[in-house]
């Protein structure tokens, strides 16, 4: 395993995003415990768009512009919902007990959505697993899902620091009412430029 995928992964993973900003959310508001089943979202929307990169059905997806554009709109239309949602959701940010089963569950799934319907995941994974798979190694295949996996554990473990970090400061920080509404303006300012951006992303 090459150090230059490590540190490329890394620093791809670490910049802030929406699953980032997602797992952030969840770890202020809800705590440790669900920013872990965020991050675990993510992570798991993450799949589909590696396995499309590696059995090339990515490729047909940036050859596609109809398949493109229709995975692309969905995405903007949930990120759109997601910025509303917590801009009218006035208890969207408000500090909770960690998450029951059944929120637990909604944590997972909004998470997974998130990263599902963002169609430049997987020609990123198209684009970037390519780089790092030899011309001389033996099973291409194989080394492509070893590094994705790779790719999604680090994805995994740094969204749980932020989720960590976010949880340690809920206390102070959304305790405070006007904290908390600038906070939640802020997220759904976020999830609505994430959605913009997303918008006019082309394959």
């Amino acid at each position: 395993m090459s150090v230059e995928f490590l540190l490329t992964a890394l620093v791809v993973v670490a910049v802030p995003g929406t699953g980032v900003l997602y797992t952030v959310g969840v770890g202020l508001s809800r705590g440790t415990r669900a920013s872990v089943l965020a991050a675990f979202g993510c992570t798991l929307g993450i799949v589909p768009h590696a396995l499309a990169a590696v059995t090339g059905v990515a490729a047909l997806l940036h050859a596609s512009a109809t398949a493109f554009q229709v995975l692309k709109y969905a995405g903007v239309a949930y990120l759109l919902f997601m910025a509303w949602s917590t801009w009218r959701d006035r208890g969207a940010l408000a500090v909770k007990g960690d998450a029951s089963s059944r929120s637990g569950v909604r944590v997972v799934v909004s998470g997974v959505l998130l990263n599902l319907l963002n169609p430049k995941l997987t020609i990123f994974f198209l684009a970037f697993l390519p780089q790092f798979v030899g011309a001389g190694a033996g099973d291409p295949l194989v080394r492509m899902l070893v590094l994705s996996g790779l790719f999604m554990a680090l994805t995994f473990a740094v969204f749980v620091v932020y989720g960590y970090f976010s949880a340690l400061v809920r206390d102070r920080v959304v305790g405070d009412e006007r904290v908390l509404a600038w906070l939640r303006r802020g997220f759904a300012g976020a999830f609505a430029l994430l959605g913009l951006r997303l918008a006019v992303a082309q394959p």
